[in-house]
């Protein structure tokens, strides 16, 4: 397994700081403009607001029933709002080819109207549909686990995590992120997922932007500048 794939796979119990980074991004007191403005809530059309905001909310969303259990081209045109794109020949093979199919069926089988929080441990465990499926998109040309992720975080935005080199860095590169942030999320009666719900209600975020989401966004605004060395571990 290499050092992406086992990033998502079991943590084998041990510990992980993910919680503690966590809520130090949500005691400070920028989040709730981070997240505003991120999302441009208040900002006039066309003033500043992060192409991303658009991203779980673009054609109505890659989780809507009619396309929860396929990739569509709305979801690869999503996908760039995060500053990434498919390489052609994989868009097209989601979109038309047997990848497209392989995924569809292992989307059947992976919860639509669950958050993290909630999910059992088997929901994204090593053998789960969810990590199969991140594993078959991370194989592919030119994919990698960045933009499998994204994909997959568009189809299932309260199951599904956003994860990349930003989030890894910030969260101190944790050894096991699914189970590390599902495990934070349940700690103390899932006090830190009741905290994203409430910085969202702050913020002014719709109940369509998931608490995974609200943490990636905030923990991403509060990243260091483009050109802070994260050190490898």
């Amino acid at each position: 397994m290499n050092e992406q794939a086992a990033a998502l796979g079991s943590s084998g119990g041990q510990p992980s700081a993910v919680g503690r980074r966590l809520r130090i991004v949500l005691d400070a007191e920028r989040v709730v403009d981070d997240l505003r403005r991120y999302f441009g809530i208040g900002l006039p059309p066309g003033a500043g607001a992060f192409t991303g905001g658009r991203f779980e909310h673009l054609a109505g969303g890659g989780d809507r029933r009619q396309v929860a259990d396929r990739f569509t081209a709305e979801d690869l045109v999503a996908v760039q709002t995060l500053s990434v794109t498919v390489p052609a020949p994989v868009a097209l093979d989601l979109l038309e080819g047997p990848l497209g199919a392989q995924l569809s069926e292992l989307l059947r089988d992976i919860p639509s109207d669950i958050d993290l929080a909630d999910a059992d441990a088997s929901v994204v465990a090593d053998d789960s549909p969810a990590y199969r499926a991140w594993c078959l998109l991370e194989d592919q040309y030119k994919v990698g686990w960045v933009i499998a992720g994204k994909l997959l975080a568009r189809k299932r935005p309260r199951l599904l995590p956003v994860y990349d080199r930003v989030v890894r860095c910030a969260l101190g590169h944790p050894p096991s992120f699914w189970n590390d942030l599902r495990t934070a999320l349940r700690e103390d009666d899932a006090d830190l997922h009741h905290r994203l719900l409430g910085v969202r209600q702050r913020a002014g975020l719709p109940e369509t932007v998931s608490a995974l989401r609200v943490a990636d966004v905030a923990v991403w605004m509060a990243h260091p500048a483009p050109g802070h060395r994260c050190p490898d571990r």
